[in-house]
């Protein structure tokens, strides 16, 4: 039995940080749609219900069976869940005259309460809602009050529910991980069995009974998923995995080369495949991103079925999809945020089965299993880099002049990262998650470059700090170290005569500019 906790997502933009906060306590979750709980999964030992966009009032607002788990199991409402407790059960919410958002200081909580074990006074928590509970269902208590919010957190008395109208899974919720500790761990019994050596072991042996002796091919990009993918399919099936390596031509500077010396000592078939003419034959007078994904996500494909054609009995297609790419390709709501190559982009005609080993695991799991298996350093800290590649970092149509601009651009950039030490002693690229150039083709500026006047595209850096790839903040990067890299590229890179830097963060911007 594998313990589990079940969210269940009213479309909150916060869902998936309280899936990592539970993966943090070493235990394992599952997010699920708010209509779709698993009522026959003996292995569920809590559920958590997530906040959401709506009122209780709207008609729009989602609405679950709460007989279907309450009284049975451990129930926590976040938000909008405890909102829609109290108002299922008896209780009372309505509008507030103001939206209460922002921080605020429980000023009475129940030390007794297991909610609230190990919380000090006047501990800040996160608002977060423009409806507020002004009753609560009779059989409940109030067990934690702010100066504005009498009902901040609410128990029964008679069964195992608890709610919340703050949000423990964000930073500014200060004692948010302790409050989820004793949910998930004193409350519903976690034994914290979920690690990343238990994730290899387990990973291993279901690869070994799914795949058999099937031949499997994979698709590496030089990232930390599909490297680590690599790695752990190759302990499951050895010889019978085939990685192949496409170079769309929209790679970084160099990077087909290095990606293959790396892979090199490994002990991995890999085959290379320059398929960077097709790439741009299809992308020509494409300016729509989702169109530029779409187009890239089958053509990787089509690549894929020629090469496995060569590949005796190659039944599976081994992708290193992790969740929150299948977060971001679907919302609760059936709206898409953002597809990605591997997850929305692939056609009906496949010939292959899928195979995905991490797609349950977040950004900064998928390294520990990395650390675990013992692969290079420079795999596993790698950052994140688009499947589309630099397709997905220039505004306008893709032509192979402007991919190399934006290839020596991104270069000196990136170079620069890993060249800048920090006072810790460590290169400025480790303490960002994510880097990288963006070329603004559809735009041209007047500028003076000695004694010409120049009419060139500008080019934006992006760095952004982030544990779990859902949530980002920019890079507090040094104004020397941009001074520097800004220089380098205008006197350096041929078609750029400005470059600016990225201060949004996600939400509501994305990581990718598009």
């Amino acid at each position: 039995m594998q313990q589990k906790i079940v969210i269940l997502d009213f479309g909150s933009q916060t869902t998936q940080l309280i899936g990592r906060r539970v993966r943090e306590l070493d235990t394992f979750c599952e997010i699920f749609p708010y209509n779709k709980f698993p009522k026959d999964d003996s292995d569920i030992i809590g559920v958590i219900l997530s906040g959401s966009p709506y009122s209780v009032h709207d008609p729009k607002g989602f609405k679950v069976d709460l007989s279907q788990f309450i009284g049975r199991i451990p129930v926590l409402g976040i938000c909008y869940g405890a909102q829609f407790i109290a108002h299922t059960l008896g209780g009372k919410v309505e509008k507030t005259a103001a939206h209460e958002y922002g921080r605020a200081l429980l000023q009475e909580f129940d030390a007794t309460d297991p909610l609230f074990k190990g919380f000090t006074p006047n501990s800040q928590v996160w608002m977060s809602h423009g409806d507020t509970i002004t009753a609560i269902p009779s059989d409940c208590h109030v067990i934690a009050s702010t100066n504005d919010v009498k009902f901040a957190a609410y128990a029964s008395s008679k069964q195992p529910v608890w709610a919340v109208q703050f949000h423990p899974e964000v930073f500014h919720t200060t004692q948010g991980t302790q409050l989820l500790k004793n949910f998930v761990v004193d409350i519903c019994g976690s034994r914290q069995e979920w690690s990343a050596a238990s994730f290899i072991d387990s990973t291993v042996e279901e690869l070994k009974k799914q795949l058999g002796n099937d031949q499997v091919i994979l698709g590496l990009s030089g990232g930390v998923d599909s490297s680590v993918c690599a790695t752990l399919l190759n302990r499951a099936i050895g010889k019978n995995l085939t990685c192949i390596f496409v170079d769309h031509g929209m790679l970084r500077k160099n990077e087909f080369q290095k990606v293959m010396n790396e892979y090199s000592g490994l002990g991995l078939n890999v085959i290379g495949v320059d398929a960077g003419e097709k790439f741009f034959k299809d992308l020509k007078g494409v300016t729509d991103p989702e169109q530029k994904r779409k187009i890239i996500g089958r053509n990787f494909v089509e690549v894929f079925n020629t090469e496995a054609k060569k590949i005796t009995d190659a039944k599976w297609l081994a992708q290193g999809t992790i969740y929150p790419d299948r977060i971001e390709s679907l919302n609760i709501t059936g709206q898409t945020i953002k597809s990605h190559h591997n997850v929305g982009g692939l056609p009906k005609e496949m010939k292959l089965q899928l195979c995905e080993p991490l797609q349950w695991l977040f950004k900064d799991e998928v390294r520990r299993v990395g650390h675990e298996l013992d692969m290079p350093e420079s795999l596993i800290m790698r950052h994140p880099f688009p499947g589309p590649g630099l397709a997905v970092r220039i505004l306008g149509d893709i032509t192979p002049e402007k991919v190399e601009i934006l290839q020596n651009a991104d270069d000196i950039f990136v170079e620069g990262l890993h060249n800048w030490i920090c006072e810790d002693g460590k290169p400025l690229y480790d303490h960002v998650w994510q880097a990288g150039a963006i070329l603004l083709s559809t735009v041209r500026s007047v500028g003076v470059m000695g004694d010409e006047r120049t009419y060139e595209h500008p080019v934006a850096l992006r760095a952004v700090t982030s544990t779990d790839a859902m949530t980002a903040d920019w890079a507090h990067l040094p104004y020397e170290f941009l001074a520097k890299v800004s220089n380098e590229i205008i006197n350096k890179v041929k078609g750029v005569n400005r470059v600016c830097y990225d201060i949004s963060s996600k939400p509501p911007s994305t990581i990718e500019w598009e």
